[in-house]
């Protein structure tokens, strides 16, 4: 807190000395949430011509991006499939060394068929959690062991579909086991939510796990795999998610260790031999211009050490890894387009978008960073500053608080960046605001709309066509 009282003696735009570097305080945030108070700083090395930040590149020039705009108005959600396919192939070959390698999709961070058919194309599988992600799944050609069900509080109808799918079904909680017997039967291949309560320590992001809602404790683990195994189970996996949006390497290798360990006790104890350990999501990404990405190859170096150690040993060594990345794989290449529609000046400069906290939940709901740009200012000062607003009736509508930019003109195009997971996918009509339209930039350059933008008639739909509609 120490530092953090400084930063605000200083201001934002001066420079600071921090870790015998250089920077400049680019923004200074306050966010109140749950009655309490945090701040969130960002800051930029500094540079020669001074008070420019450093760059995160979107895939269109100013001209281009016209170019869209005049086919498909602001605001929008475009993706860049050259990059997503590019980021996913990466991933995969950092576990090339694993005899079986599964990345199963987070469907909830990018529900779209087209980014859907792009991850299947790859390779992916698809992680759903509800009934319409495994109806989506199957659209695009997905079904039986690419699909995995890992929800929670579960409706009959979902576990009856992804039984008819064949799917991998993963249990959150011990009295699933006969829940899913009674409602849809038992699948060819079963998997357990692992919590291990303070045994890991989670993160910032999802919290102690000791303190979330999902997963058997230790003790639960070896109770269901018993059970199952005495109602004719006979093929097995093994799930956790313990980290969110996690930047430091050696949580995933500490995850894999906990799991491998916990394979081996179950193969001794109850001689089950896990076809596949699914480690989770959570791997993060760098949403502020400052942050690295995770480093996949040496993830991938570290959990193969600790296979070797620990699986290899226990005559495990034809046991696939998995993941359900969803963030890492589409996050960084989705961006959030919107216009200027006013300029404010109260207490605080504030800029108007047509874009809204319906658009992109996460800065509002979390008090999450996500980079903005001016399209065609990239270069120029950032001299200015700003709070970023959309329109809906609550003061937590903001994309940005204190961020410096340049100036801003009625009409300028804002681009957010990193909106690619949890982004189109938390839209809402609060207020009667239309969720967005989702356009996909194509390998040639070519834009493709893969999902139309609401209407005026989408959102009364559910009002009509029923007695005693007034509508």
């Amino acid at each position: 807190m120490q530092m953090q009282l400084a930063v605000l003696q200083i201001g934002t735009g001066k420079k600071i000395c921090y870790n015998k570097k250089q920077y400049q305080l680019s923004s200074l945030e306050v966010h109140h949430i749950g009655g309490g108070s945090f701040l969130s700083c960002a800051f930029v090395p500094q540079m020669k011509n001074g008070g420019i930040a450093l760059k995160k590149n979107f895939p269109l020039t100013a001209v281009q991006l016209e170019d869209v705009i005049k086919k498909y108005p602001t605001p929008f959600h475009i993706y860049d499939e050259k990059a997503i396919r590019e980021n996913l192939r990466h991933f995969f070959a950092a576990f090339s060394w694993v005899p079986s390698f599964r990345e199963y999709y987070a469907v909830k961070a990018a529900p779209n068929p087209r980014l859907l058919q792009i991850m299947s194309e790859e390779g992916a599988g698809a992680d759903c959690s509800s009934l319409p992600e495994l109806l989506l799944s199957e659209k695009v050609g997905l079904k039986g062991e690419k699909i995995m069900l890992t929800s929670n509080d579960t409706p009959a109808d979902e576990f009856q579909k992804a039984i008819a799918l064949g799917a991998i079904i993963n249990l959150d909680d011990l009295s699933h086991l006969k829940y899913l017997e009674d409602n849809a039967g038992l699948p060819e291949v079963l998997s357990f939510r692992y919590n291990p309560g303070n045994v890991l320590e989670g993160n910032a992001f999802i919290g102690k796990p000791e303190e979330a809602k999902y997963g058997l404790t230790r003790e639960q683990i070896f109770i269901g795999y018993r059970r199952a195994l005495e109602k004719g189970v006979k093929r097995f996996g093994i799930h956790t998610m313990v980290i969110s949006n996690e930047l430091a390497p050696e949580a995933f290798s500490a995850t894999a260790r906990m799991m491998f360990e916990l394979a081996v006790e179950l193969k001794r104890e109850l001689g089950i031999e896990m076809e596949f350990i699914n480690l989770g999501g959570g791997i993060g990404i760098p949403y502020r211009p400052t942050e690295n990405a995770v480093d996949l190859m040496a993830v991938g170096a570290a959990i193969k050490d600790a296979y070797e150690q620990i699986l290899v040993l226990a005559g495990l060594s034809k046991t696939a890894i998995a993941f359900e990345s969803g963030r890492m794989i589409t996050g960084p290449y989705g961006y959030l387009v919107s216009t200027v529609l006013h300029e404010k000046k109260t207490y605080k400069d504030y800029i108007g978008l047509d874009a809204s906290m319906a658009n992109l939940m996460r800065p509002g709901m979390y008090g999450a960073y996500h980079h903005v740009v001016i399209a065609g200012k990239e270069d120029m000062p950032h001299d200015h500053l700003y709070d970023i607003t959309g329109s809906l009736c609550e003061n937590c509508d903001k994309f940005a608080i204190n961020r410096q930019l340049p100036k801003i003109d009625i009409g300028d195009r804002v681009i957010i960046f990193d909106t690619g997971a949890h982004g189109h996918s938390m839209g809402f009509n609060y207020n009667g605001k239309l969720r967005s339209a989702e356009l996909l930039l194509r390998e040639d350059g070519s834009v493709e709309l893969i999902r139309r933008a609401e209407t005026i008639d989408d959102y009364f739909a559910t009002l009509r066509g029923f007695p005693g509609s007034i509508m």
